[in-house]
């Protein structure tokens, strides 16, 4: 357990080291732990497309975070929600499966925004129906 921290650690180091940022002519991306693909984890490769169907429900949920900040808790609903049918599927690979199992419960403990976003409702406008209106109307004896 020391030792994957460990290296876990000597990763992270050299992601954000300096030699890192000499070596890309000055640029260098912002540092992620990516689990699958190229959406999977913490930040993301986002000029590339998706390599899966797990890939591209991760991308989804990265689309919907704001920057900055929290996920509202609809986009992590739908992260577990595609993330678990994903892990479900016997058409798709064993490690897809594994991963995919692991993102979804991952999803369903995420942090999200509590505070809702205000919905907007478009509704037909009704006229009062009991205004004074002008009928013709026959009555027979």
């Amino acid at each position: 357990m020391r030792i994957t921290i460990a290296a876990l650690g000597v990763v992270v180091a050299g992601l954000a080291s300096p030699a890192a940022l000499a070596q890309s002519g000055g640029y260098a991306p912002a540092p992620s732990l990516l689990l699958h693909g190229n959406y999977c984890g913490l930040g993301n490769r986002a000029p590339l497309p998706p390599v899966d169907a797990l890939d591209a429900a991760c991308a989804r949920h990265d689309a919907c975070t704001p920057m900055g900040g929290l996920p509202s808790r609809r986009c992590n609903l739908r992260l577990f929600r595609e993330a678990d049918l994903i892990s479900r599927d016997p058409s798709q690979p064993g490690d897809v499966r594994n991963a995919a199992g692991f993102v979804a419960f991952s999803a369903s403990t995420l942090p999200f925004d509590p505070s809702p976003y205000p919905a907007t409702i478009e509704a037909p406008i009704w006229a009062d129906p009991h205004s004074y209106r002008h009928v013709r109307a026959a009555y027979a004896h």
